[in-house]
């Protein structure tokens, strides 16, 4: 640290009159406002019905909350805003406070042990993985992969791949696949899998990596779910600004982007997944991965129902 930013021998002429810094004074009010403003952030990410969450998102959430404005202009002008708030001071905050009394906070993700590869890596019926050896010889329809392992273990935390009938994993932890697992998906025929990643370079070319790795599968098809640069503009989600990627990043990103996304980029912006309020995340990953519900019966699709078979129609065997 460079000497002028500490105080001098003795504590200078406030510390020698019995006063506290005014500079430590302003830190601790600081401090003390986030903190409040976590415990809020906690109770919003929460919603509804106690929701899991990741320390990312309740950043996020944070940032929200010091910003109200943010809330109302979301879905009305299109723009991506910076935190309000930086990321150190918020994990200081939150040292303080204690993470073990934040309800609803996920710990942070463990890598699972590296997969062997190469002659050691066994394949075939003798290896076997998880306690049901016999999963794969299931159709499997769908897969979602994410990006990030924290999203991951919060969507699992959040039962999405009980009610999606989903298996989710971190692409990271996952690729390449499993080789029954992508027998699987092949057995049940148009398959899909589904990527959701950040909007960054390395983000929106992850579904193409996907799809190098699945090699030629029929009926498999790879489907991202975002995020793009114009869903971040349209959800006013915070953005950073990082390293731009050179030519081999250019080159990877797809030509589907609208030219102005390209760009934004290029320029080494990004936006997080995280971003996105939790149950929001939730609820379009359910619908997206679930795909469209069936119509719901009532009294009058019955009665329909019933004209056209008959009253005393026999149902077909």
């Amino acid at each position: 640290m460079n000497q002028r930013h500490l105080l001098p021998p003795g504590g200078g002429p406030a510390a020698r009159s019995g006063h506290r810094p005014a500079a430590g004074f302003a830190a601790r009010t600081v401090g003390g406002l986030t903190g409040r403003a976590i415990t809020v952030a906690a109770g919003r990410a929460g919603e509804p019905g106690g929701l899991r969450f990741t320390e990312r998102q309740l950043y996020y959430e944070t940032c929200r909350v010091l910003n109200p404005g943010s809330a109302f202009l979301r879905g009305r002008i299109a723009g991506t805003p910076a935190p309000v708030l930086r990321l150190p001071a918020f994990t200081r905050a939150l040292d303080e406070l204690g993470r073990a009394s934040v309800p609803g906070l996920l710990p942070p993700p463990v890598a699972p042990p590296a997969r062997p590869s190469g002659p050691e890596r066994p394949e075939g019926p003798e290896r076997s993985e998880g306690p049901e050896p016999d999963l794969y010889d299931y159709g499997l329809p769908r897969l979602l992969l994410c990006q990030s392992r924290s999203i991951a273990g919060m969507l699992l935390a959040n039962h999405i791949h009980l009610e999606a009938a989903c298996p989710v994993l971190a692409a990271d932890d996952a690729l390449p696949l499993d080789p029954r697992m992508i027998a699987a998906l092949e057995r049940a025929g148009g398959a899909t899998v589904h990527v959701l990643h950040d909007a960054s370079p390395v983000g929106v070319a992850l579904p193409a990596r996907v799809r190098a790795t699945l090699g030629p599968l029929s009926g498999v098809r790879v489907v991202s779910l975002g995020l793009v640069p114009r869903h971040v503009a349209s959800l006013r989600l915070p953005t950073g600004r990082g390293p731009r990627p050179g030519p081999a990043g250019l080159g990877a990103l797809p030509a589907a982007l609208r030219p102005g996304e390209a760009d934004w980029l290029a320029g080494g912006r990004f936006a997080e997944v995280a971003a996105v309020p939790p149950a929001r995340l939730l609820r379009t990953v359910l619908r997206l991965t679930r795909g469209p519900r069936p119509p719901r019966d009532s009294l009058w699709s019955g009665l329909r129902g019933l004209r056209g078979t008959g009253f005393m129609t026999w149902p077909a065997a």
